[in-house]
Protein backbone atom coordinates (compact mmCIF):
# COMPACT_ATOMS: atom_id res chain seq x y z
CA UNK A 1 0.00 0.00 0.00
CA UNK A 2 1.60 3.29 -1.14
CA UNK A 3 1.73 6.32 1.07
CA UNK A 4 2.90 9.78 0.04
CA UNK A 5 5.70 11.60 1.85
CA UNK A 6 2.89 13.77 3.23
CA UNK A 7 1.94 10.98 5.62
CA UNK A 8 5.50 9.97 6.46
CA UNK A 9 6.57 13.24 8.04
CA UNK A 10 6.93 12.47 11.74
CA UNK A 11 5.27 14.60 14.35
CA UNK A 12 8.74 15.29 15.73
CA UNK A 13 9.35 17.68 12.83
CA UNK A 14 6.53 19.78 14.17
CA UNK A 15 7.61 19.64 17.78
CA UNK A 16 11.14 20.76 16.98
CA UNK A 17 10.31 23.91 15.07
CA UNK A 18 11.09 26.20 17.98
CA UNK A 19 10.23 29.88 18.13
CA UNK A 20 9.40 30.35 14.43
CA UNK A 21 8.70 26.89 13.09
CA UNK A 22 7.73 26.06 9.51
CA UNK A 23 4.22 25.14 10.59
CA UNK A 24 3.54 28.76 11.41
CA UNK A 25 3.79 28.29 15.17
CA UNK A 26 5.85 30.01 17.80
CA UNK A 27 5.48 27.33 20.42
CA UNK A 28 7.65 24.93 22.29
CA UNK A 29 7.92 21.30 21.25
CA UNK A 30 5.65 19.83 23.94
CA UNK A 31 2.72 22.16 23.23
CA UNK A 32 3.05 21.77 19.47
CA UNK A 33 3.25 17.99 19.71
CA UNK A 34 0.17 17.90 21.93
CA UNK A 35 -1.86 20.21 19.66
CA UNK A 36 -0.97 18.29 16.50
CA UNK A 37 -1.12 14.80 18.03
CA UNK A 38 -4.51 14.10 16.43
CA UNK A 39 -2.86 14.52 13.03
CA UNK A 40 -0.85 11.32 13.35
CA UNK A 41 -1.31 10.33 9.70
CA UNK A 42 -3.17 7.14 10.55
CA UNK A 43 -5.93 6.91 7.96
CA UNK A 44 -6.57 3.29 8.81
CA UNK A 45 -8.24 4.24 12.07
CA UNK A 46 -10.52 6.61 10.16
CA UNK A 47 -11.57 3.97 7.65
CA UNK A 48 -15.08 4.57 6.35
CA UNK A 49 -15.03 8.28 7.22
CA UNK A 50 -17.53 10.50 5.46
CA UNK A 51 -16.34 14.11 5.25
CA UNK A 52 -18.90 16.87 4.80
CA UNK A 53 -17.34 19.64 2.72
CA UNK A 54 -18.70 23.18 2.84
CA UNK A 55 -17.93 24.93 -0.44
CA UNK A 56 -19.24 28.07 -2.06
CA UNK A 57 -22.10 28.21 -4.53
CA UNK A 58 -19.80 28.98 -7.45
CA UNK A 59 -17.91 25.72 -6.97
CA UNK A 60 -21.20 23.83 -6.93
CA UNK A 61 -22.83 25.55 -9.89
CA UNK A 62 -19.77 25.20 -12.12
CA UNK A 63 -19.43 21.47 -11.46
CA UNK A 64 -16.00 21.93 -9.89
CA UNK A 65 -17.06 20.63 -6.48
CA UNK A 66 -18.28 17.36 -7.96
CA UNK A 67 -15.02 16.93 -9.82
CA UNK A 68 -13.06 17.67 -6.65
CA UNK A 69 -15.06 15.22 -4.55
CA UNK A 70 -14.95 12.47 -7.19
CA UNK A 71 -11.18 12.79 -7.52
CA UNK A 72 -10.58 12.71 -3.77
CA UNK A 73 -12.90 9.74 -3.28
CA UNK A 74 -11.11 7.78 -5.97
CA UNK A 75 -7.70 8.54 -4.47
CA UNK A 76 -8.72 7.42 -0.97
CA UNK A 77 -11.02 4.57 -1.96
CA UNK A 78 -8.64 2.05 -0.39
CA UNK A 79 -9.54 3.48 3.00
CA UNK A 80 -13.23 3.73 2.25
CA UNK A 81 -12.97 7.47 2.92
CA UNK A 82 -15.41 9.65 1.02
CA UNK A 83 -16.04 13.39 0.84
CA UNK A 84 -19.53 14.71 0.12
CA UNK A 85 -21.18 18.08 -0.33
CA UNK A 86 -22.26 19.34 3.10
CA UNK A 87 -25.45 20.66 1.47
CA UNK A 88 -25.37 23.74 3.66
CA UNK A 89 -25.57 27.43 2.88
CA UNK A 90 -22.11 28.69 1.98
CA UNK A 91 -22.24 31.10 4.93
CA UNK A 92 -23.23 28.47 7.48
CA UNK A 93 -22.18 29.46 10.99
CA UNK A 94 -20.02 26.74 12.53
CA UNK A 95 -20.69 28.06 16.04
CA UNK A 96 -24.33 27.08 15.74
CA UNK A 97 -23.93 23.90 13.68
CA UNK A 98 -20.68 22.33 14.85
CA UNK A 99 -21.51 21.45 18.45
CA UNK A 100 -24.72 19.70 17.37
CA UNK A 101 -23.08 17.53 14.73
CA UNK A 102 -24.82 19.25 11.83
CA UNK A 103 -21.86 21.29 10.64
CA UNK A 104 -19.20 20.54 8.02
CA UNK A 105 -15.87 18.81 8.59
CA UNK A 106 -14.07 21.13 6.17
CA UNK A 107 -15.02 24.75 5.48
CA UNK A 108 -14.17 27.02 2.55
CA UNK A 109 -14.73 30.70 3.41
CA UNK A 110 -13.01 34.10 3.47
CA UNK A 111 -10.26 34.68 6.01
CA UNK A 112 -12.36 37.00 8.17
CA UNK A 113 -15.19 34.44 8.27
CA UNK A 114 -12.90 31.54 9.15
CA UNK A 115 -10.74 33.33 11.69
CA UNK A 116 -13.71 34.47 13.75
CA UNK A 117 -13.97 30.82 14.82
CA UNK A 118 -10.50 30.78 16.39
CA UNK A 119 -11.16 32.39 19.82
CA UNK A 120 -13.93 29.88 20.55
CA UNK A 121 -11.74 27.00 19.34
CA UNK A 122 -14.27 26.03 16.68
CA UNK A 123 -11.57 25.27 14.09
CA UNK A 124 -8.36 23.31 14.51
CA UNK A 125 -4.75 24.49 14.28
CA UNK A 126 -3.32 22.88 11.16
CA UNK A 127 0.20 21.45 10.63
CA UNK A 128 0.43 23.29 7.34
CA UNK A 129 4.03 22.38 6.51
CA UNK A 130 2.82 18.87 5.74
CA UNK A 131 0.87 20.18 2.78
CA UNK A 132 2.19 20.06 -0.77
CA UNK A 133 1.23 23.72 -1.28
CA UNK A 134 3.20 24.99 1.72
CA UNK A 135 6.27 26.41 -0.04
CA UNK A 136 4.19 27.95 -2.84
CA UNK A 137 2.00 30.18 -0.69
CA UNK A 138 3.17 33.67 0.23
CA UNK A 139 4.09 34.20 3.88
CA UNK A 140 1.49 36.96 3.86
CA UNK A 141 -1.04 34.33 2.86
CA UNK A 142 -0.11 32.11 5.80
CA UNK A 143 0.02 35.07 8.19
CA UNK A 144 -3.58 35.88 7.27
CA UNK A 145 -4.65 32.61 8.86
CA UNK A 146 -2.44 32.71 11.97
CA UNK A 147 -3.56 33.62 15.46
CA UNK A 148 -2.22 33.58 19.01
CA UNK A 149 -5.69 33.59 20.56
CA UNK A 150 -5.37 30.08 21.98
CA UNK A 151 -2.85 27.98 23.91
CA UNK A 152 -0.66 31.07 24.55
CA UNK A 153 0.90 30.28 21.19
CA UNK A 154 0.61 31.16 17.52
CA UNK A 155 -0.87 28.60 15.14
CA UNK A 156 -2.11 28.51 11.56
CA UNK A 157 -5.83 27.81 11.17
CA UNK A 158 -6.45 27.97 7.45
CA UNK A 159 -4.96 27.04 4.08
CA UNK A 160 -5.04 29.81 1.43
CA UNK A 161 -6.80 28.95 -1.83
CA UNK A 162 -7.47 32.16 -3.75
CA UNK A 163 -6.86 35.89 -3.42
CA UNK A 164 -9.68 38.41 -3.52
CA UNK A 165 -9.19 42.08 -4.34
CA UNK A 166 -11.02 44.61 -6.53
CA UNK A 167 -10.06 44.67 -10.20
CA UNK A 168 -11.12 46.93 -13.06
CA UNK A 169 -13.55 45.45 -15.61
CA UNK A 170 -13.99 47.54 -18.76
CA UNK A 171 -15.30 47.34 -22.31
CA UNK A 172 -12.57 47.91 -24.89
CA UNK A 173 -15.21 48.29 -27.60
CA UNK A 174 -16.72 51.25 -25.74
CA UNK A 175 -13.54 53.32 -25.87
CA UNK A 176 -13.88 56.52 -27.91
CA UNK A 177 -12.79 56.08 -31.51
CA UNK A 178 -10.11 58.74 -31.04
CA UNK A 179 -8.69 57.31 -27.84
CA UNK A 180 -5.25 56.62 -29.33
CA UNK A 181 -4.94 60.23 -30.42
CA UNK A 182 -6.62 61.97 -27.49
CA UNK A 183 -6.66 59.50 -24.58
CA UNK A 184 -3.13 58.09 -24.63
CA UNK A 185 -0.86 60.91 -23.52
CA UNK A 186 2.16 58.71 -22.89
CA UNK A 187 1.67 56.80 -26.16
CA UNK A 188 2.01 53.39 -24.54
CA UNK A 189 -1.08 52.03 -26.33
CA UNK A 190 -3.01 51.83 -23.04
CA UNK A 191 -6.03 54.14 -22.65
CA UNK A 192 -5.39 56.90 -20.11
CA UNK A 193 -8.72 56.28 -18.38
CA UNK A 194 -7.67 52.79 -17.26
CA UNK A 195 -4.27 54.03 -16.11
CA UNK A 196 -5.20 56.98 -13.88
CA UNK A 197 -8.27 57.94 -11.90
CA UNK A 198 -8.05 61.53 -13.11
CA UNK A 199 -8.43 60.46 -16.73
CA UNK A 200 -11.25 58.11 -15.75
CA UNK A 201 -12.93 61.02 -13.97
CA UNK A 202 -12.64 63.27 -17.04
CA UNK A 203 -13.94 60.54 -19.34
CA UNK A 204 -16.83 59.75 -16.98
CA UNK A 205 -17.75 63.43 -16.76
CA UNK A 206 -17.69 63.74 -20.54
CA UNK A 207 -19.86 60.63 -21.06
CA UNK A 208 -22.45 61.67 -18.51
CA UNK A 209 -22.76 65.18 -19.92
CA UNK A 210 -22.80 64.19 -23.60
CA UNK A 211 -25.39 61.43 -23.06
CA UNK A 212 -27.70 63.47 -20.88
CA UNK A 213 -27.06 61.16 -17.93
CA UNK A 214 -27.71 57.85 -19.71
CA UNK A 215 -24.09 56.74 -20.20
CA UNK A 216 -21.38 56.55 -17.57
CA UNK A 217 -17.67 55.96 -17.48
CA UNK A 218 -17.07 54.33 -14.11
CA UNK A 219 -19.92 53.18 -11.88
CA UNK A 220 -19.88 51.41 -8.55
CA UNK A 221 -21.71 51.51 -5.21
CA UNK A 222 -19.69 54.14 -3.35
CA UNK A 223 -21.06 53.15 0.03
CA UNK A 224 -19.68 49.62 -0.27
CA UNK A 225 -17.05 49.69 2.48
CA UNK A 226 -15.12 46.72 1.14
CA UNK A 227 -14.59 48.36 -2.24
CA UNK A 228 -14.14 52.01 -1.27
CA UNK A 229 -12.17 51.84 1.99
CA UNK A 230 -9.12 51.34 -0.19
CA UNK A 231 -9.29 54.90 -1.41
CA UNK A 232 -8.56 55.93 2.18
CA UNK A 233 -5.94 53.20 2.69
CA UNK A 234 -4.10 54.55 -0.35
CA UNK A 235 -3.45 57.77 1.57
CA UNK A 236 -2.50 56.24 4.91
CA UNK A 237 -5.69 55.17 6.67
CA UNK A 238 -6.06 51.80 8.39
CA UNK A 239 -8.81 50.03 10.31
CA UNK A 240 -6.92 48.62 13.30
CA UNK A 241 -3.37 49.30 14.35
CA UNK A 242 -0.54 46.81 14.84
CA UNK A 243 -1.24 44.86 11.66
CA UNK A 244 -4.98 44.96 12.26
CA UNK A 245 -4.78 43.43 15.73
CA UNK A 246 -4.99 46.49 18.00
CA UNK A 247 -8.69 47.32 18.23
CA UNK A 248 -7.99 50.33 20.44
CA UNK A 249 -6.16 52.03 17.58
CA UNK A 250 -8.70 52.96 14.91
CA UNK A 251 -7.02 54.80 12.05
CA UNK A 252 -9.59 55.68 9.42
CA UNK A 253 -8.70 59.36 9.88
CA UNK A 254 -4.92 58.91 9.83
CA UNK A 255 -2.42 60.08 7.23
CA UNK A 256 -4.13 61.88 4.37
CA UNK A 257 -7.20 59.67 4.51
CA UNK A 258 -9.26 62.78 3.81
CA UNK A 259 -8.01 62.66 0.20
CA UNK A 260 -9.51 59.21 -0.21
CA UNK A 261 -12.81 60.32 1.29
CA UNK A 262 -12.82 63.36 -1.00
CA UNK A 263 -12.32 60.99 -3.92
CA UNK A 264 -15.54 59.16 -2.98
CA UNK A 265 -17.42 62.46 -2.92
CA UNK A 266 -15.90 63.83 -6.13
CA UNK A 267 -16.28 60.71 -8.23
CA UNK A 268 -19.87 60.20 -7.19
CA UNK A 269 -20.65 63.46 -8.98
CA UNK A 270 -19.98 61.82 -12.36
CA UNK A 271 -22.24 58.86 -11.54
CA UNK A 272 -25.90 59.03 -10.55
CA UNK A 273 -27.88 58.27 -7.39
CA UNK A 274 -27.44 54.52 -7.89
CA UNK A 275 -23.95 54.91 -6.46
CA UNK A 276 -25.41 55.82 -3.05
CA UNK A 277 -26.75 52.36 -2.29
CA UNK A 278 -25.82 48.73 -2.93
CA UNK A 279 -28.38 47.99 -5.64
CA UNK A 280 -25.94 48.63 -8.45
CA UNK A 281 -23.75 45.78 -7.22
CA UNK A 282 -26.40 43.36 -8.45
CA UNK A 283 -27.26 45.23 -11.65
CA UNK A 284 -23.68 46.08 -12.59
CA UNK A 285 -23.24 42.98 -14.73
CA UNK A 286 -26.10 44.05 -16.99
CA UNK A 287 -25.09 47.71 -17.04
CA UNK A 288 -21.63 46.78 -18.32
CA UNK A 289 -23.01 44.22 -20.79
CA UNK A 290 -25.62 46.66 -22.14
CA UNK A 291 -23.06 49.39 -22.57
CA UNK A 292 -24.63 51.76 -20.06
CA UNK A 293 -21.30 52.02 -18.31
CA UNK A 294 -17.75 51.68 -19.56
CA UNK A 295 -16.09 50.29 -16.45
CA UNK A 296 -16.60 49.04 -12.91
CA UNK A 297 -14.73 47.20 -10.19
CA UNK A 298 -15.30 43.76 -8.75
CA UNK A 299 -13.45 40.75 -7.42
CA UNK A 300 -12.03 37.90 -9.56
CA UNK A 301 -14.73 35.44 -8.52
CA UNK A 302 -17.34 37.54 -10.34
CA UNK A 303 -15.65 37.17 -13.74
CA UNK A 304 -17.90 34.29 -14.78
CA UNK A 305 -20.98 36.44 -14.12
CA UNK A 306 -19.70 39.27 -16.31
CA UNK A 307 -18.90 36.87 -19.13
CA UNK A 308 -22.23 35.05 -18.87
CA UNK A 309 -24.26 38.28 -18.81
CA UNK A 310 -22.28 39.78 -21.69
CA UNK A 311 -22.71 36.60 -23.73
CA UNK A 312 -26.48 36.64 -23.18
CA UNK A 313 -26.64 40.19 -24.52
CA UNK A 314 -24.54 39.36 -27.57
CA UNK A 315 -26.48 36.26 -28.66
CA UNK A 316 -29.95 37.70 -27.96
CA UNK A 317 -31.81 37.15 -31.28
CA UNK A 318 -33.91 40.28 -30.73
CA UNK A 319 -31.07 42.45 -29.47
CA UNK A 320 -28.47 44.67 -31.10
CA UNK A 321 -25.77 42.09 -31.82
CA UNK A 322 -27.53 38.79 -32.70
CA UNK A 323 -24.27 36.84 -32.58
CA UNK A 324 -23.72 33.11 -32.56
CA UNK A 325 -22.23 31.59 -29.41
CA UNK A 326 -18.88 31.25 -31.15
CA UNK A 327 -18.93 34.87 -32.31
CA UNK A 328 -19.93 36.03 -28.85
CA UNK A 329 -17.08 34.16 -27.15
CA UNK A 330 -14.57 35.69 -29.56
CA UNK A 331 -16.03 39.16 -29.05
CA UNK A 332 -15.83 38.83 -25.28
CA UNK A 333 -12.24 37.61 -25.41
CA UNK A 334 -11.30 40.67 -27.42
CA UNK A 335 -13.34 43.33 -25.65
CA UNK A 336 -13.96 42.47 -21.98
CA UNK A 337 -10.73 43.54 -20.28
CA UNK A 338 -9.80 42.76 -16.68
CA UNK A 339 -6.88 44.65 -15.22
CA UNK A 340 -5.54 46.26 -12.07
CA UNK A 341 -7.01 49.52 -10.81
CA UNK A 342 -6.04 52.95 -12.16
CA UNK A 343 -3.56 54.92 -10.11
CA UNK A 344 -4.68 57.62 -7.69
CA UNK A 345 -3.57 61.29 -7.84
CA UNK A 346 -0.69 62.04 -5.50
CA UNK A 347 -2.16 65.44 -4.67
CA UNK A 348 -5.48 63.83 -3.73
CA UNK A 349 -7.54 65.76 -6.27
CA UNK A 350 -9.15 63.49 -8.86
CA UNK A 351 -10.81 66.48 -10.53
CA UNK A 352 -7.44 68.02 -11.48
CA UNK A 353 -6.89 67.34 -15.21
CA UNK A 354 -3.30 68.57 -15.02
CA UNK A 355 -2.06 66.25 -12.26
CA UNK A 356 1.00 64.31 -13.48
CA UNK A 357 2.04 62.39 -10.36
CA UNK A 358 0.16 59.24 -9.41
CA UNK A 359 0.44 56.50 -6.79
CA UNK A 360 -0.65 52.88 -6.70
CA UNK A 361 -4.13 52.24 -5.37
CA UNK A 362 -4.23 50.16 -2.19
CA UNK A 363 -7.51 48.24 -1.97
CA UNK A 364 -8.99 45.98 0.65
CA UNK A 365 -8.66 42.31 -0.17
CA UNK A 366 -8.81 38.95 1.45
CA UNK A 367 -7.95 35.31 1.02
CA UNK A 368 -10.42 32.48 0.79
CA UNK A 369 -9.23 29.21 2.19
CA UNK A 370 -9.99 25.93 3.88
CA UNK A 371 -10.21 25.19 7.59
CA UNK A 372 -10.96 22.06 9.60
CA UNK A 373 -13.84 21.99 12.06
CA UNK A 374 -12.85 21.28 15.65
CA UNK A 375 -15.92 19.01 15.80
CA UNK A 376 -14.75 16.60 13.11
CA UNK A 377 -14.14 12.98 14.04
CA UNK A 378 -11.71 12.56 11.16
CA UNK A 379 -8.81 15.03 11.41
CA UNK A 380 -6.41 12.95 9.33
CA UNK A 381 -8.90 12.52 6.51
CA UNK A 382 -9.64 16.24 6.63
CA UNK A 383 -5.94 17.05 6.36
CA UNK A 384 -5.69 14.67 3.42
CA UNK A 385 -8.58 16.51 1.77
CA UNK A 386 -6.87 19.88 2.27
CA UNK A 387 -3.68 18.52 0.76
CA UNK A 388 -5.55 17.18 -2.25
CA UNK A 389 -7.75 20.26 -2.78
CA UNK A 390 -4.80 22.68 -2.65
CA UNK A 391 -2.44 20.56 -4.75
CA UNK A 392 -1.07 22.04 -7.97
CA UNK A 393 -3.32 20.15 -10.37
CA UNK A 394 -6.55 20.61 -8.41
CA UNK A 395 -5.99 24.27 -7.68
CA UNK A 396 -5.07 24.82 -11.33
CA UNK A 397 -8.38 23.24 -12.31
CA UNK A 398 -10.21 25.39 -9.78
CA UNK A 399 -8.49 28.53 -11.05
CA UNK A 400 -9.41 27.81 -14.67
CA UNK A 401 -12.96 26.63 -13.98
CA UNK A 402 -13.98 29.34 -11.53
CA UNK A 403 -11.68 32.02 -12.99
CA UNK A 404 -10.16 32.85 -9.63
CA UNK A 405 -6.77 34.20 -8.63
CA UNK A 406 -4.76 31.41 -6.95
CA UNK A 407 -2.84 31.87 -3.71
CA UNK A 408 -0.10 29.56 -5.03
CA UNK A 409 2.78 31.46 -6.62
CA UNK A 410 3.58 28.70 -9.12
CA UNK A 411 0.02 28.86 -10.46
CA UNK A 412 -0.09 32.66 -10.47
CA UNK A 413 2.97 32.51 -12.73
CA UNK A 414 1.47 30.21 -15.36
CA UNK A 415 -2.27 30.91 -15.49
CA UNK A 416 -3.06 34.50 -16.57
CA UNK A 417 -1.10 37.77 -16.46
CA UNK A 418 -3.64 39.33 -14.11
CA UNK A 419 -3.16 36.49 -11.62
CA UNK A 420 0.55 37.19 -11.52
CA UNK A 421 -0.16 40.88 -10.96
CA UNK A 422 -2.56 40.10 -8.13
CA UNK A 423 0.00 37.86 -6.45
CA UNK A 424 2.59 40.64 -6.76
CA UNK A 425 0.10 43.10 -5.25
CA UNK A 426 -0.25 40.79 -2.27
CA UNK A 427 3.51 40.66 -1.88
CA UNK A 428 4.14 44.40 -2.27
CA UNK A 429 1.38 45.46 0.12
CA UNK A 430 -1.08 47.12 -2.24
CA UNK A 431 -3.69 44.66 -1.08
CA UNK A 432 -4.79 45.73 2.39
CA UNK A 433 -5.65 42.41 3.97
CA UNK A 434 -9.08 42.34 5.57
CA UNK A 435 -8.66 42.04 9.35
CA UNK A 436 -9.12 38.47 10.57
CA UNK A 437 -10.72 39.42 13.87
CA UNK A 438 -14.38 39.42 14.84
CA UNK A 439 -14.36 43.13 15.79
CA UNK A 440 -14.26 43.90 12.07
CA UNK A 441 -18.03 43.35 12.03
CA UNK A 442 -18.40 46.55 14.06
CA UNK A 443 -16.50 48.58 11.46
CA UNK A 444 -18.80 48.04 8.47
CA UNK A 445 -22.00 49.83 9.62
CA UNK A 446 -20.36 53.13 10.57
CA UNK A 447 -18.11 53.15 7.51
CA UNK A 448 -20.99 52.38 5.16
CA UNK A 449 -23.09 55.20 6.64
CA UNK A 450 -20.33 57.78 6.12
CA UNK A 451 -19.43 56.59 2.62
CA UNK A 452 -23.08 56.74 1.55
CA UNK A 453 -23.30 60.26 2.91
CA UNK A 454 -20.14 61.30 1.05
CA UNK A 455 -21.53 59.85 -2.18
CA UNK A 456 -24.84 61.63 -1.67
CA UNK A 457 -23.00 64.89 -1.02
CA UNK A 458 -21.24 64.59 -4.36
CA UNK A 459 -24.62 64.58 -6.09
CA UNK A 460 -26.09 67.49 -4.13
CA UNK A 461 -26.60 70.87 -5.79
CA UNK A 462 -26.38 72.84 -2.56
CA UNK A 463 -26.40 72.45 1.23
CA UNK A 464 -23.17 70.47 1.05
CA UNK A 465 -21.93 68.68 4.15
CA UNK A 466 -18.39 67.80 3.05
CA UNK A 467 -17.29 70.57 0.70
CA UNK A 468 -14.00 71.22 2.52
CA UNK A 469 -11.18 68.97 3.59
CA UNK A 470 -11.62 70.13 7.19
CA UNK A 471 -15.23 68.91 7.20
CA UNK A 472 -14.17 65.61 5.70
CA UNK A 473 -11.41 65.21 8.28
CA UNK A 474 -13.86 65.82 11.10
CA UNK A 475 -16.20 63.18 9.68
CA UNK A 476 -13.35 60.66 9.51
CA UNK A 477 -12.34 61.37 13.09
CA UNK A 478 -15.93 60.73 14.11
CA UNK A 479 -15.90 57.47 12.14
CA UNK A 480 -12.84 56.26 14.03
CA UNK A 481 -14.42 57.24 17.32
CA UNK A 482 -17.72 55.54 16.44
CA UNK A 483 -15.92 52.28 15.65
CA UNK A 484 -13.90 52.54 18.86
CA UNK A 485 -17.06 53.16 20.89
CA UNK A 486 -18.85 50.25 19.23
CA UNK A 487 -16.03 47.95 20.32
CA UNK A 488 -15.05 49.31 23.69
CA UNK A 489 -17.87 51.46 25.05
CA UNK A 490 -21.19 50.21 23.73
CA UNK A 491 -20.38 46.52 24.01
Amino acid sequence: MKKSIFWLLPILLLSSCGPSGQDGTSVGGDVSELIFSKFDGNLEKERGAVLHILENDLAKESGYLKELLDGFNEKYAEYGITAVDANLDEYTDLVNSGPYGTGPDVLYQANDSLMKYVPGKHILPIPVDRLECYDQVSQIGWDTFTSDANYNSTFTYGVPVNIQTPLLYYRKDLLPSDWQANWDDNKNNIPDMVETRNSMYQYSKQLKESSGGTKFGFMRAMQDSYFVSGYLFTYGAYIFGNNNKDTKDIGMHKGNAKYGAKFIRDFSAVMDNRCTDLTINATGYSLLANGEMFATTNTPDTTRSYITTFRDVLINPTGQYKMTAEEANKYIDENLVITTLPKMPKNGDVTDPNETEFIDTTMMGGIHGYSISAYTKYPNACLAFLDYATSYELLKKRTETLQLSPAREDLAEVTTPINKEIYNMLENGTIYMMPSIEELALFWPSAQTLFADLATDGLRKDNFRYDTLDKIQAALEKLSKDVYDAIWTLQ
